[in-house]
């Protein structure tokens, strides 16, 4: 009789999830992904337009991807060992609030002392900027473990976080919306005017992400497929077991890939269409407004696929591909041709989505049914994507002075390398990388969701 029982719990924990908990779930980042959104996309460029050398703006970015990185490991270790994830969530959720005000709404360590200086106002940046990170961390460990401990079925699991992506794209879609409208409305003639367009827009997006927070936290119950007594590792998995896995290195390389590809590319875009394309101001939201709304969609897409291995690596390899070609095009792209950069936003976005559902898809099949040691390798895989990303936006950033400068702008720009290149050698790597996977279904025969998740 015991048996049975077991087996029937096993057996109904294995059943696909319906429509509101997948999207209860989906919506639980909307706040992390909003914010992010305007982190990425306009951080580098609000903080050189209101007087920061490009160096001392990566220092800023790097400060808080640096804090990033080792808050993803502390929050991953502690959440394995007391869980709670929805404790976590919200407390990261609410630092990530406060300093994300603090940073796109001015200085406010300088009102604090009353000075202006540079030096203040380079320390005050970085302080918040590292406040920011330490929350967002938080809140995205959580939610990213959160998936192996509702449902043992991986065709949700993927449906989770395919969820997950297509709200993501909900978020900068809306971000873009936001910003698009808030340019148009303020027109920025002096420095002020640029602080007074970035708050209105820090304080919206703020607000929209917190509606959608109380949505998850109302939807959404606190997990307990991990303490369940029918689960296979009753103990927490030391950090040795991941280490001696061949699979994990493999993910951890993709999943660094794939955000380096995403993220270095977003953090350049705007230079990119405004200065080497010379297109105009609107375009620094149009563009990744494009780039987002073919990522929502493909997202949808995937959502209603039937996981696994074979369709994971393939759908992969698609993307990296389509980023190759993308990424050189957009790298030799004339500006006298930069109408082109319509449709190929189009490519670069349905490509970002192909990368980050499948890499994040890799996740879940890495973590299995090894519950109590997921978080440790949601937060460590998020550690190398911060600190590569944070690197990598440093480096970048300390040639912007001799790469960029004169009127004139060839080939030989950072923004062309990092929107263009960088972006498409990472997806080379990751073709590479992807090559070598061998992965095994644990369900071959597992069902899709019970109801479409977007109609």
């Amino acid at each position: 009789m015991a048996d049975a029982a077991k087996d029937a719990a096993v057996a109904a924990e294995a059943q696909p999830l319906g429509r509101w908990p997948v999207l209860s779930y989906g919506v639980g980042h909307m706040l992390n992904d909003i914010t992010s959104a305007c982190w990425f996309t306009y951080l580098l460029l609000f903080l050189q337009q209101i007087g920061l050398a490009p160096r001392d703006a990566a220092v800023v970015m790097l400060s808080g991807q640096v804090a990033d990185g080792l808050m993803t490991i502390l929050a991953g270790e502690m959440i394995d060992r007391f869980g709670r994830f929805k404790l976590w969530h919200i407390g990261g959720s609410v630092l990530v609030g406060f300093s994300f005000s603090s940073v796109f709404g001015g200085c406010l360590l300088c009102t604090i002392l009353g000075t202006d200086s540079y030096l203040v106002r380079t320390v005050g940046y970085s302080f918040f900027a590292a406040v920011f990170n330490i929350g967002w961390a938080a809140t995205q460990v959580s939610h990213m473990s959160m998936v192996n401990c509702m449902t043992l079925n991986p065709t949700s699991r993927v449906a989770l976080a395919s969820c997950r992506n297509a709200f993501t794209m909900v978020a900068n879609l809306g971000l873009y919306g936001i910003a698009l409208a808030v340019f148009g409305a303020i027109k920025a003639k002096e420095c002020s005017d640029i602080v007074i367009q970035y708050r209105w827009i820090a304080y919206l997006s703020i607000f929209i992400g917190c509606c959608f927070l109380v949505v998850f936290h109302v939807g959404t119950k606190e997990p307990t497929l991990k303490s369940e007594p029918n689960c296979k590792k009753k103990a927490r998995i030391s950090w040795g077991y991941w280490f001696k896995k061949t699979l994990y290195y493999q993910v951890a390389l993709l999943y660094m890939l794939a955000r380096l590809i995403t993220n270095v590319s977003q953090s350049l875009i705007a230079f990119y269409v405004t200065r080497d394309l010379r297109m105009n101001e609107y375009s620094k939201a149009i563009i990744p407004a494009i780039i987002f709304c073919c990522s929502f969609f493909v997202s949808i897409v995937l959502q209603e696929i039937k996981w696994n291995s074979r369709r994971l690596k393939s759908l992969l390899t698609v993307g990296a591909t389509l980023w190759v070609i993308s990424g050189v095009a957009v790298f030799v792209l004339p500006s006298e041709m930069h109408n082109l950069m319509y449709p190929l936003a189009m490519v670069i976005g349905a490509a970002n989505a192909l990368v980050m559902v499948t890499t994040v898809g890799l996740e879940s099949a890495l973590v299995g049914e090894d519950l109590n040691g997921c978080a440790f390798v949601y937060g460590s895989l998020s550690f190398l994507d911060k600190i590569s990303c944070g690197i990598a936006l440093f480096v970048l950033e300390s040639y912007e002075d001799t790469m960029s400068c004169g009127e004139k702008r060839g080939l030989n720009t950072v923004s062309r390398y990092g929107t263009g290149l960088i972006p498409s050698c990472f997806a080379v790597i990751s073709l590479v990388v992807a090559s070598t996977l061998r992965l095994q279904d644990a369900s071959p025969t597992a069902a899709a969701l019970e109801a479409p998740l977007l109609v």
